[in-house]
């Protein structure tokens, strides 16, 4: 809660257009499941026939599953949604994996430069030494 009070008021809104549109589709889920389980009960009397209502009942719950599918679709929506705003919002753990690869790199740096140091060392002891016996047998 603190961390929202320090967005910005598009951010905010933003947020709350999430949470409402996930109130929306799952009232929206709810709803027409639960009128279709009120679809599936038997009335005796009816001024329509036996077949018509079954008929008018197989539209409605056509009719409410495909609101179900839909609502459930505007869910993956939201989700991919969250997800992009979480990505392209969150600076904080975006600068901290920044930081963390830069360490890892110094440390890198600082390996390859002690053996490149410990190298150029042993070069120079190997040509001094090169040089010497150079030096030494010409002279002979």
């Amino acid at each position: 809660m603190a961390q929202q009070r320090a967005l910005p008021q598009s951010k905010e809104t933003l947020l709350q257009s999430y949470n409402k549109r996930l109130k929306d589709d799952v009232k929206s889920i709810m709803d027409n499941f639960a009128e279709i389980i009120k679809t599936t009960k038997i009335e005796d009397e009816t001024q329509v026939s036996r077949a018509t209502q079954g008929e008018q009942d197989n539209y409605e719950m056509h009719v409410r599953a495909a609101n179900i599918v839909r609502a459930g679709e505007s869910l993956m929506k939201l989700v991919s949604d969250l997800k992009q705003f979480l990505i392209l919002n969150d600076f904080p753990s975006v600068n901290e994996a920044i930081d963390q690869r830069n360490q890892q790199l110094r440390a890198l740096q600082e390996e390859c430069d002690r053996k490149l140091i410990t190298l150029r060392d042993e070069v120079s002891i190997d040509l001094y030494e090169l040089e010497e016996e150079y030096y030494s047998s010409r002279y002979k």
